[in-house]
């Protein structure tokens, strides 16, 4: 088992017991909160021509909804640190079957992308995020596994959905459906029951960890190193300080911390994300209406999805196997590369499917790429900041990509109208996700080599700052002689 990075959380994870509890809930938080959107398109054909609508304009329900679980990151953040996982994930998920009850008397378009896109997307932000951040409350050692075993609710969940919602229209119709759904989305709820805090009564870890996280930054592990003698009296003077903040500036200052972006690996993430996640979604949102677009019928057209759900299913949880190995945890960035490269790769070569074989064969190639890229999406941003720092860098990428992550989808949507074919929206997706994959690639080269020169100088700090004790010693020694 490799070494688990260094958390400065002040206790001891864990890594088992009730936390295996709360990846469950995860598990059913996470898989809501992704496949729900994805879901919904099996309805976007009947809802496009009962509102007679565009591609581009029932795109925006998805982004509307995705775009508002993001930009609710800040949100989230700060309620999860005031009030904990467990009541953020309970008031999600009333949320969300507020806003699908809503939808469900809808008579416009623009009332969708209020009730579902609005209030269910908030919604589905105080689901995701406290599932992730208490995961890293729980565990360390086996932390990539459990994020793979949480990530893994989406394509679970998305399994199940699909055949489920294409049943409830031809019986229920697009109202009755969202009536539905609005109760089975409830079961996050009983999900964030099952996130009670972690029990830190811990002994703290001990002062010599000599681990640093992957991309955390070496100006403070150098700092802390060369600094070891006077490590206590800087604590004790930095809590004093604390105490004399206004109540106000220390919850923006915890719950909003603007130092991450001198932080050089989130900024690798961030710049890359930005650009990835305008091909993110947009691939799967239109799989089945492309399916349609091709003659296919409806239920093999939402069977691709669980086709995809299933590949995905698998592929989360051996990625997260695969990340905690002693070989690939220490350069697990370069793992993330390859994942969003190869989705890259797939969509690009989406167009020379022909048929359903094609399809078919696609989702599962999809399904592989999508998988391994979820697995590794959060797990990566904690390797880089820390599980300390995780919640807020959380919010802080998420509000930032809500922009692409609004824009994707109605600018695929909009490739569709002008060309009246779907490949280019493929091809566009297959650019936007490979051209990050390399910059990654690239970005994280120079990342791992300036990391290891500036842990190389912290070692020789510490090396020549003990011998100076040392030396110390002897000289106080001859003069006492």
């Amino acid at each position: 088992m490799p070494p688990a990075a260094t958390t400065n959380l002040g206790y001891t994870p864990p890594d088992g017991g009730w936390g295996w509890a709360v990846v469950f809930g995860a598990f059913i938080s996470i898989g809501f909160s992704y496949a729900f959107p994805k879901s919904l398109t099996i309805y976007y054909k009947e809802i496009q021509e009962y509102f007679a609508v565009s591609y581009s304009e029932i795109a925006w329900v998805s982004s509307v909804m995705l775009a508002s679980m993001y930009a609710g990151g800040p949100i989230s953040s700060i309620l999860v640190n005031r009030y904990g996982s467990r009541p953020v994930v309970m008031v999600g998920g009333l949320m969300v079957s507020a806003g699908m009850v809503l939808a469900s008397y809808g008579t416009s378009i623009i009332h969708l992308y209020l009730c579902v896109g609005v209030i269910g997307g908030f919604g589905l932000s105080f689901n995701l995020q406290p599932a992730l951040t208490i995961i890293g409350t729980y565990f360390q050692v086996k932390r990539p596994l459990a994020n793979g075993l949480a990530m893994t609710g989406s394509p679970v969940v998305l399994f199940t959905l699909a055949p489920l919602n294409q049943f409830l229209f031809d019986s229920f119709g697009w109202r009755g459906s969202f009536l539905i759904l609005g109760s089975i989305v409830l079961h996050c709820c009983v999900a964030g029951s099952l996130m009670r805090p972690v029990n830190k009564c811990v002994g703290p870890k001990p002062n010599d960890e000599s681990s640093v996280c992957n991309g955390a930054s070496a100006e403070e592990a150098a700092a802390t190193a060369a600094a070891t003698d006077a490590s206590t009296e800087s604590a004790t003077r930095l809590t004093e300080e604390s105490k004399t903040e206004g109540k106000g500036r220390g919850l923006v200052n915890k719950c909003i911390d603007f130092s991450l972006f001198k932080h050089r690996g989130f900024l690798i993430y961030l710049s890359g994300n930005v650009l990835l996640f305008f091909g993110f979604f947009a691939p799967v949102v239109f799989l089945a209406p492309y399916a349609k677009h091709q003659g296919i019928d409806e239920y093999s057209a939402a069977f691709l999805l669980s086709i995809f759900a299933l590949v995905d299913m698998f592929i989360r949880p051996a990625t997260g196997l695969i990340g905690n190995t002693k070989l690939v945890r220490p350069r697990i960035q370069y793992f993330f590369s390859f994942a969003v490269s190869y989705n890259g790769i797939c969509h690009l070569l989406c167009p020379l499917a022909s048929g359903y074989v094609g399809l078919v064969v696609y989702a599962v190639f999809f399904g592989q790429a999508f998988g391994m890229l979820s697995a590794l999406l959060f797990e990566v941003l904690m390797d880089l900041v820390g599980a300390q720092r995780f919640s807020t860098a959380v919010g802080l990428v998420t509000i930032i990509e809500c922009g692409p992550v609004l824009l994707g989808p109605p600018i695929s949507g909009a490739l569709v109208d002008a060309f009246g074919d779907y490949k280019y929206m493929y091809y566009a997706c297959g650019v936007f996700m490979l051209v990050p994959g390399i910059f990654f690639f690239i970005m994280h080269y120079f990342n791992y080599k300036k990391l290891d020169e500036e842990n190389r100088q912290s070692v020789a700090v510490e090396m020549r700052a003990s011998e100076e004790v040392v030396q110390l010693k002897i000289n106080q020694e001859d003069k006492t002689d």
